[in-house]
């Protein structure tokens, strides 16, 4: 609630009538996609494909690919469009994720509700699945990802920006060096670590459609208010979420003392917070105009979520 007592974030959908349908069609689309999917190993590497399809095809909502795809959808093309690109960004999403359950990082022996990588196939294979699929995300944007070649290559320049140290593995780093000492530390830490593979969803996806210079910044400044969002409300699900729900273990940041929105602002003051950068994405969803009801119900899910 707000002083004047009106609701504000999860309590706001709730007096709406509860979650935005979540767009499953789109979320199907990357699903077959990604089964559809043969990394083409000679035999003797087989088993790290297995390594690679196990965490690969272990599910989630695929939120990532089907930003990618509703932006596709938001400027009136097909989502089949930009699916290649759409697909590469759950494969990076998926090698950062079983390199964060690493010993060396996270310890973890959950995700997605079965045994991490390295716990099913051990740390070895672990950490080259983590590589092949970083890999061939890139390969599978220059192999199949159709359009003008100048517009993939800068898609495909946002893809590494966000991966790199100005991205996915320089907010990795902030995380695991506990550098977040002040409030902006703690956003910028975000923003690489999770925002900016975020942002490159939704600025490549909108760049592969055509979009360039000034016209991109709504899209910018819509995911990166996203990127926020998810990553508070991911702070706050780790202290009040449910392991079965979650998929992997609960209060794991308070177990490696990480300094997270809860950490810093309180429970209440993280709920709070989600809530203001909740109302800050649908405001930006206004500025973009056009049917962005698929924009729409991922934001509201990203907010409502409980995994």
């Amino acid at each position: 609630m707000n002083e004047g007592g009106a609701p504000t974030g999860r309590d706001a959908l709730s007096a709406a009538g509860g979650e935005a349908r979540y767009p499953d069609e789109l979320r199907q689309l990357v699903e077959r996609f990604l089964e559809e999917l043969d990394f083409a190993a000679a035999p003797a590497a087989r088993p790290l494909v297995e390594a690679m399809r196990y965490s690969l095809l272990a599910g989630g909502k695929r939120i990532r690919p089907v930003l990618s795809l509703a932006v596709a959808e938001r400027l009136g093309q097909p989502p089949q469009r930009v699916l290649p690109f759409a697909a590469a960004l759950e494969l990076i999403h998926t090698y950062s994720l079983i390199h964060d359950d690493l010993p060396a990082i996270d310890n973890d022996s959950l995700r997605r509700g079965v045994p991490t990588c390295h716990v099913r196939f051990g740390e070895d294979i672990a950490i080259l699945a983590g590589d092949g699929l970083f890999a061939e995300a890139f390969r599978l944007i220059t192999d199949r990802q159709e359009g003008d070649a100048r517009l993939v290559v800068a898609a495909l320049s946002e893809v590494a920006g966000a991966t790199g140290v100005q991205g996915m593995v320089g907010g990795q780093y902030m995380d695991v060096a506990a550098t977040a000492s002040r409030d902006d530390d703690l956003r910028l830490l975000h923003l690489l670590k999770t925002g900016r593979l975020i942002e490159a969803s939704v600025a490549g996806a909108a760049l592969l459609c055509g979009v360039t210079g000034p016209a991109l910044e709504p899209f910018r400044r819509f995911a990166r208010e996203i990127g926020l969002l998810f990553q508070i409300v991911d702070d706050i699900l780790d202290v009040d979420g449910e392991a079965d729900d979650l998929g992997k273990t609960a209060g794991k940041d308070a177990q490696l003392d990480k300094t997270t929105y809860v950490s810093r602002f309180g429970l209440d003051g993280a709920r709070r917070l989600a809530g203001e950068s909740h109302a800050r994405a649908r405001a930006s969803l206004t500025e973009l105009g056009g049917d962005v009801g698929s924009l729409t119900a991922v934001t509201d899910y990203i907010l409502y979520r409980r995994s």
